[in-house]
């Protein structure tokens, strides 16, 4: 009887993906092996732990392993593994589609990449190593079979927008993906898939810390002579060193960024290699890394959160978020345990005292290793910042115990430089005299911030402000009360009293006298808008600002809340003058003549809406005031 077999379409961006990667921008074909063997160890891992986990399985565990089988006369190579297989639907679902988010960006990444270099990071970065195969293969097959199931699913394709799945029998546990090579060409001396020597030197250079026995059939010859007779022998290519059991001076910088490879699936370099033991009431041994280079989900819902967990070697499951905070999401490495049950869930691992004591010290491990970049490699050290400030900076909102470390790890953008980011302890060692609070502005980019209103006496008094334009500095700044005694303070909110001398002092106080009736009229006026009308201490060029009160939201605050669903009640604010301002100053003498109070009440509004939009805000009705604004030009004309 033949088995029925089903034509079947990849999904459409996958066959853009594809076509990319067959006929564009890949220069380093070798590392479609490094994806193979990886998915293959994957795979092991997965079928031993679920053995644990059913005894009913029924699963051939006694010689987990991979195989590589080269056929130089048919052009073939064949991964395969006795791991834990995939069914019919994980095949369409896993390989049949890129079951990936982020695949517009992959396709635009791909198009960018021009060097080998940035076309491997991509390979990792977005998970899509099963498809390099099609950089030296003109088909691929797949033959796999899951622990525990009787039929086994056979998918075939070339890569062209179809692939063929059907029911096969007969086939072992586990997985072989087939390489039909492309033809031999002028490369071919450097891309000989077909070669022992090759593939060897590939499996050393990518997988050699591969936990299980990576075999391949060699040639031997015994005898000598005319005796002399070649056989094939089966021979293991890795050496299986777990890399967090042996100290730093054992293990090269080449090892690592494998092994660092391995973990993340991705292609960049790690930044700073960390690696840990502790012993006494519990054991356990850590090798962590921090990347060179952030994934391109690290601030996506679906982003994966934590680091692999082993017990006693034994694989338990990967991106275990109970090891880490969701602020060092970004961390990649292996941790393993020597106390902890073999089938332990995510479940008991919530519960666990010995988990929680390792996440704190992970946390301070990883901590303490920024500011030691911090303090002596500030090359790295910008890096990481660059890469990782915005997700370290969640942890000054969710871990309180590690809160003034994380602030004395952050750099910020200032008005002192363009470029170069500073720490808080620098900004706090460049206060002026008399200064007793660290400025700060929240805003959607630098040149809203510079331009602000509210910048302007702080500009003229020479004063340093942060300027913070991520959206988490939104919220941390409103729970975060100081740093090194220093409280923080907004610009953009409550009085400012930038010690003015008693000249000044009482320069003001005449002008509050001189603009009492104003103020209460426009607050009148614009109450449907505003809580009060003030003079302003901030202003030294612009007519008007609006100021919140010191526990306000700010307009930044409120856009992501309405964009995320969450209702935001009105809130009224204060409008602040610019007394010295020649438009405030005819305001206040017409209002004094008792000029056209119809024609005052339209200053007032305008006065307002431009206030409002100068500091990032929106207009309730933008028409009005638009309307409004070209009566009032189309007058002066």
């Amino acid at each position: 009887m033949t088995a029925h077999v089903e034509e079947m379409q990849f999904q459409a961006e996958t066959r853009q993906l594809l076509d990319l990667m067959i006929h564009s921008v890949y220069s380093n074909k070798d590392s479609f092996l490094r994806e193979l063997v990886s998915n293959s160890s994957d795979a092991l891992d997965k079928l031993r732990l679920e053995s644990f986990q059913n005894k009913d399985l029924g699963a051939d565990t006694s010689d987990l392993h991979i195989d590589l089988e080269i056929d130089k006369e048919n052009r073939t190579l064949t991964v395969r593994d006795n791991g834990i297989g995939m069914s019919r639907d994980e095949v369409v679902d896993l390989i049949g589609t890129l079951a990936k988010s982020g695949t517009a960006e992959v396709r635009a990444k791909l198009k960018e990449a021009k060097d080998a270099a940035a076309s491997e990071e991509l390979i990792g970065q977005f998970g899509i190593g099963f498809y390099s195969t099609f950089m030296v293969a003109d088909k691929v097959t797949l033959v796999t079979r899951r622990a525990g199931e009787d039929a086994a699913t056979r998918w075939e394709s070339s890569g062209e927008g179809t692939y063929t799945i059907e029911e096969v029998s007969d086939a072992p546990q586990g997985s072989a993906v087939t390489l039909h090579l492309k033809p031999a060409d002028d490369d071919d001396h450097l891309y000989d898939y077909t070669s022992e020597h090759k593939i060897r030197e590939l499996v050393k250079r990518y997988s050699d810390f591969i936990a299980w026995p990576i075999r391949m059939q060699v040639e031997k010859t015994t005898g000598e002579g005319d005796d002399a007779t070649t056989v094939l022998e089966d021979e293991t290519v890795n050496s299986m060193k777990a890399l967090w059991t042996r100290s730093k001076d054992e293990v090269s910088d080449e090892e690592y960024t494998e092994f660092y490879r391995h973990v993340s699936h991705a292609w960049d370099e790690p930044l700073e290699v960390i690696p840990m033991k502790a012993e006494g009431t519990f054991e356990y041994q850590a090798l962590l890394f921090i990347p060179s280079r952030a994934p391109f989900d690290l601030f996506m819902r679906e982003s994966k959160i934590g680091i692999q967990l082993y017990v006693k070697r034994v694989f338990i499951m990967d991106d275990c978020e109970e090891l880490v905070p969701e602020y060092l999401r970004f961390v990649k490495g292996v941790v393993d345990a020597a106390d902890l049950s073999l089938n332990v869930s995510r479940e008991i691992l919530q519960q666990d005292r010995q988990i929680r004591a390792i996440r704190r010290r992970l946390t301070k491990k990883v901590l303490s290793t920024v500011k030691d970049l911090q303090a002596n490699e500030p090359e790295k050290y910008s890096t990481f910042w660059g890469e990782f400030g915005r997700a370290l900076k969640e942890g000054l909102l969710s871990d309180h115990d590690n809160q003034e470390t994380i602030l004395g790890l952050s750099s910020f953008a200032t008005t002192q430089s363009d470029e170069k980011p500073t720490t808080l302890a620098e900004y706090v060692s460049r206060m002026k005299d008399g200064q007793d609070a660290i400025y700060y502005m929240t805003g959607e980019s630098r040149q809203q911030v510079e331009n602000s209103p509210h910048m302007e006496a702080f500009t003229a008094k020479g004063l340093e402000v942060l300027i913070l334009t991520d959206a988490v500095d939104e919220m941390w700044t409103g729970s975060v009360p100081e740093f090194d005694g220093k409280p923080f303070r907004s610009i953009a909110k409550g009085a400012v009293d930038l010690g003015d001398d008693e000249a000044e002092s009482e320069e003001k106080d005449a002008q509050k006298a001189r603009f009492a009736d104003l103020t209460t009229w426009m607050a009148e006026t614009l109450s449907d808008d505003v809580k009060e009308v003030r003079l302003s201490s901030r202003l030294t060029t612009s007519p008007a600002c609006i100021v919140g009160d010191d526990f306000s939201l700010s307009p930044q605050l409120e856009k992501m809340y309405r964009a995320s669903g969450q209702p935001v009640p009105k809130t009224k604010r204060i409008l602040e003058l610019n007394p010295d301002h020649a438009l405030v100053t005819a305001l206040e003498k017409a209002h004094a003549e008792k000029k056209d109070e119809m024609a005052l009440a339209e200053t007032a509004k305008l006065l307002y809406g431009t206030a409002l939009l100068a500091e990032g805000g929106e207009l309730d009705d933008p028409a009005s005031f638009a309307k409004l604004l070209a009566e009032r030009l189309t007058r002066t004309m």
